[in-house]
């Protein structure tokens, strides 16, 4: 990413309710979450001023919280104005958020019943998460060798530090081979999301098909899309999608707070319909 480093940065962040210098919100190296990544996180917009779906964020960081084992001191209400907070002391008006709730480090070892919950939120102006290049002729996945595992191995159903280790993984892989980024499938080699956000795609039918999110985080950007699609009288289907439905797909594209809507325009070695339409068209110019 462009700029400077993260933790070298004008500013102030929200941490443990008190506004900290940027430079000075650090943690002990002995900080349970850094060893065994037992944190929880989020991913937040906000558009010209408005925070979008902030309730929906926060209310999702407690429970995930809450499947982690471990309880945030604070309040939905208290998070949501934090949020506001921190936007506020940094003058972001279209920016990202990054609220992370974390194990202390009272307790070092597996069990960590003892340690104190902390919570920081820093706000930073961000845009796109792909560049505009991508964005405008469709990203390229790769899909990734890496599997979402099965519910009863892992808290699949919340945003946990420790279950994006994958994701960098199938990430850094893509990334060296000339890809945007990854498809991920599931240990039954079904289709489930990219390495932060959900896809959907049109298979010629008129409908929105997704995979059903058992395995993998139902995203708040997810359900609004669906929501947004019924409104519009567009039929959404969620369902098992194998990987070899994709070359007969006639658009794909992800959701996610970082990726907003983002058209796919490859995956592997299938380009999609319409962006070869696209390529027709423009070698016949």
């Amino acid at each position: 990413m462009a700029g400077p480093a993260y933790d070298d940065r004008d500013g102030k962040i929200w941490y443990d309710a008190k506004m900290v210098e940027w430079r000075d919100a650090n943690v002990h190296f002995l900080t349970h979450t850094l060893h065994y990544g037992s944190g929880v996180f989020e991913g937040v917009r906000m558009y010209s001023g408005e925070i979008f779906k902030l309730r929906e964020h926060s209310e999702r960081l407690i429970k995930s919280a809450e499947i982690m084992g471990f309880e945030i001191p604070y309040s939905v209400e208290e998070i949501d104005q934090a949020c506001l907070d921190a936007c506020a002391v940094n003058n972001i008006t279209d920016g990202y958020l990054r609220p992370l709730a974390w194990r202390g480090s009272e307790m070092m070892g597996v069990a960590a019943q003892n340690n104190t919950i902390h919570l920081a939120i820093a706000a930073w102006e961000w845009p796109s998460y792909f560049s505009p290049e991508a964005r405008a002729k469709g990203i390229s996945l790769q899909t990734s060798t890496w599997r979402r595992p099965p519910p009863n191995t892992a808290p699949v159903h919340a945003k946990a530090c420790g279950l994006y280790m994958i994701s960098t993984l199938s990430k850094h892989d893509a990334e060296a081979a000339g890809f945007t980024d990854s498809l991920l499938l599931d240990w039954r080699g079904q289709v489930t999301e990219a390495t932060g956000a959900n896809i959907f795609m049109e298979m010629g039918d008129g409908k929105l098909h997704t995979p059903i999110p058992d395995c993998f985080l139902d995203g708040i950007t997810r359900r609004t899309v669906i929501d947004l699609a019924k409104t519009r009288g567009i039929e959404v289907v969620e369902r098992v999608i194998m990987p070899e439905e994709l070359a007969n797909a006639t658009q794909v594209f992800l959701t996610g707070t970082a990726a907003e809507v983002t058209p796919v325009g490859k995956i592997d070695d299938h380009i999609s319909k319409r962006l070869k339409r696209l390529l027709k068209r423009f070698q016949q110019m």
